[in-house]
């Protein structure tokens, strides 16, 4: 009986043994399970989902075409559902025709610090325009970088050979800011509002040479709610023109030249156009613009619409050609009938010149050339103060078909009826 308890004993003492050595084993670890691979454009995409150009493989060269990295950044970007950016950093990227189209997720904001080069295969373009954005809401364009249209390198051909594409197109925007940037050389107009919203414009740089055709700074048609204010714009268009449909149109703060002046119009050229009201031009300079500040509608107008509440004030001239005109006789083409001649369809009225100062490279110091169909009405010079800065003629005021009064203007201006 002692044996069995014995042999208990040492059992027990064994088994013991064994438990405590089974312990200090390691365990084998399961292998984890593998990371899921990032979806599309998640490698571009840093804190704050910024998608660099550069990370989805754009080369930064100026002859590589990274067309296709761009419009995936953008793809991305706008299929966030957080606010996301586009980034173009440092470096020159050639690019062809770019669709950034809406709705998107989320508000996205296209930061440009480097050069984009519109590609000259004119082809790709297929008559449309480069950089087209549409249906976007809340969206910003803004960086210390350059859109370049590279157009001095189609300028001299035919320009009825091919249509020449615009540079930065906003279609159907709503609350849109584009700021900072310059642009540069485009083949047509630098910067085309159309359809839009609450657009503000801000502290751009937009140049081209003053020969280069159509090359407008800022055109805005059908369009309200727009400000443009502290640009600095020489091209060989208009700096900025104001289109038909056009409403609650500011712009403030913007030197002038070269180019064709601060435009309303040409207006009454399309079927479809809509009337124009409530523009405001204020604090601006014109330096040696072949115009200043102008009103232009077709002498054969196809539509008869009405432009009103027009307000050009606080406005210096230096050496300008034209510095006030109202043209109802303009027809660029020179195509219209004579049977149309002085006889618009526009109607041009309330219209306010105030504190115009400066200096004219013509005698003619304002012009104000109205249809007789439709004779410009409620025409106001005050504080009109332009003179004539040649010594072979007088500063002298022209006045045809426009009603109104002047007040505090000098007095070789103060031609209306």
């Amino acid at each position: 009986m002692a044996f069995g308890s014995n042999v208990m004993r040492v059992l027990f003492i064994l088994m013991v043994l064994f438990a405590a050595s089974a312990a200090k084993r390691p365990v084998a670890k399961k292998s984890a399970a593998p990371a899921p691979a990032p979806e599309a454009g998640e490698e571009a995409s840093g804190a704050g989902g910024i998608f660099d150009i550069t990370k989805l493989g754009a080369t930064s060269d100026g002859k590589t075409d990274c067309s296709k990295e761009i419009q995936e950044a953008w793809k991305s970007a706008c299929g966030a559902a957080e606010q996301a950016t586009v980034l173009v950093p440092k470096g020159e990227f050639l690019v062809g025709p770019l669709n950034f189209s809406g709705p998107c997720k989320g508000d996205v904001k296209i930061q440009i610090d480097g050069t984009l080069l519109g590609t000259n295969d004119l082809p790709k373009y297929d008559g449309g325009s480069w950089i087209n954005i549409l249906k976007v809401e809340n969206l910003v364009i803004t960086g210390s970088g350059t859109i370049d249209g590279q157009g001095t390198n189609v300028y001299t051909k035919d320009p009825e050979a091919q249509a020449f594409p615009n540079s930065l197109v906003l279609d159907f925007v709503k609350n849109g800011t584009v700021s900072g940037i310059t642009l540069l050389n485009s083949k047509f107009f630098h910067i085309n509002i159309y359809k839009s919203e609450d657009v503000k414009v801000e502290n751009l740089t937009i140049t081209a040479p003053g020969n280069s055709p159509n090359t407008d700074g800022i055109h805005i048609g059908d369009s309200s709610n727009i400000n443009v204010t502290g640009a600095t714009i020489g091209t060989g268009d208009d700096c900025i023109s104001i289109g038909g449909g056009s409403s609650r149109i500011r712009v403030t703060r913007v030197t002038c030249g070269p180019g064709q002046g601060i435009s309303v119009g040409c207006l009454g050229r399309y079927k479809d156009e809509k009337d124009v009201s409530d523009v405001t031009v204020k604090d601006c300079v014109l330096r040696s613009s072949t115009n200043g500040v102008r009103i232009k509608t077709y002498e054969d107008a196809v539509k008869s619409i009405t432009a009103s509440n027009l307000t050009f004030e606080n406005i210096k001239m230096e050496d300008v050609a034209n510095p006030i005109i109202i043209d109802q006789n303009y027809c660029p083409e020179k195509v219209c009938t004579a049977k149309s001649k002085s006889k618009s369809a526009v109607t041009v009225k309330d219209v306010i010149f105030r504190n115009i100062t400066g200096t004219s490279s013509t005698p003619e110091a304002v012009s104000l050339l109205c249809s007789d169909k439709q004779p410009c009405s409620g025409v106001d010079l005050i504080d009109v103060n332009v003179e004539y800065s040649g010594k072979n003629n007088k500063t002298i005021g022209v006045c045809s078909n426009a009603k109104g009064t002047a007040k505090d203007t000098l007095q070789a201006l103060a031609c209306l009826a």
